[in-house]
């Protein structure tokens, strides 16, 4: 039976209220890297301790969160599945909108996710032309040499930027690649006057790719039109990147979480 202090009602959205505090437990400790301590989850949440402990201990039961020696938090094995089957979703859905992209500029359109410390390439519609770029679906890379990693990292503080490249490195993929922090973030103040990224022979000579992030979505996420440096042009980036952000508007509306703000 609930304790009076902790009514089982339902939440001002209209949904429960304790499912709602599990979810938002979790995506705390998914921005915490993974792993937290009870204390940690009371200040970030405002919640008291008895609750999370509740809740934690239910969230370790159903196996999506395990206890560590340490006694801390992380979040448990069985959250593998349901993100492998949304990102499989997430590329259905992102493909209607890469091919019009593809449709508007006949160049080859990706999806983009920021997953830990790298990206991951989740959907592409190819150009068809008969030289094009390709990038495999589930593909990871370094975000500093990619325009959806600029995008990506774009949205972030300068100081999680320099976390970030100082774990991973900024090894060089071609000679135009940034291998600086203090030049990736200017690139990066660039990208956040602008609204869009490019990368400009850094992950590929030949290669030039234009990139937008996907507004207010319910997780880091950049569309891209990539193609040889001949066609993406200054001249086309004019053409390619109001419609980028157009169509990255359109998904973004598209994924938006009922309800939320």
């Amino acid at each position: 039976m609930p304790s009076p202090a902790e009514p089982r009602t339902a939440s001002p959205t209209g949904g429960v209220q304790s499912l709602e505090r599990a979810f938002d437990l979790l995506e705390r400790m998914a921005d915490a890297g993974g792993e937290v301590g009870l204390s940690e989850l009371s200040t970030s949440s405002g919640l008291p301790l008895p609750t999370i402990h509740r809740l934690m201990r239910t969230l370790v039961a159903c196996g999506y969160v395990r206890q560590q020696p340490n006694r801390r938090y992380a979040l448990g094995p069985r959250l593998i599945r349901l993100g492998e089957s949304s990102s499989r979703l997430l590329g259905t859905w992102a493909r209607p909108h890469l091919a019009r992209l593809v449709e508007g500029t006949g160049e080859t359109a990706n999806m983009a996710l920021l997953d830990g410390d790298e990206v991951v390439y989740v959907a592409q519609v190819p150009s068809r032309h008969s030289v094009r770029m390709f990038t495999e679906v589930g593909r990871r890379v370094l975000p500093h040499s990619t325009g959806v990693g600029k995008a990506l990292l774009a949205q972030c503080s300068d100081d999680e930027v320099r976390a970030l490249l100082g774990r991973t490195g900024m090894p060089a993929a071609t000679e135009k690649t940034i291998t600086t922090p203090e030049a990736f973030l200017t690139a990066l103040a660039r990208v956040r006057e602008t609204g869009f990224a490019v990368d400009d022979n850094e992950q590929e000579l030949g290669v030039r790719c234009l990139a937008v992030p996907v507004p207010d979505s319910p997780t880091a996420a950049a569309v891209s039109v990539s193609g040889p440096a001949g066609r993406v042009t200054d001249e086309a980036t004019e053409m390619i990147v109001p419609l980028l952000k157009r169509v990255a508007a359109e998904l973004a509306a598209e994924l938006a979480v009922p309800g939320a703000p």
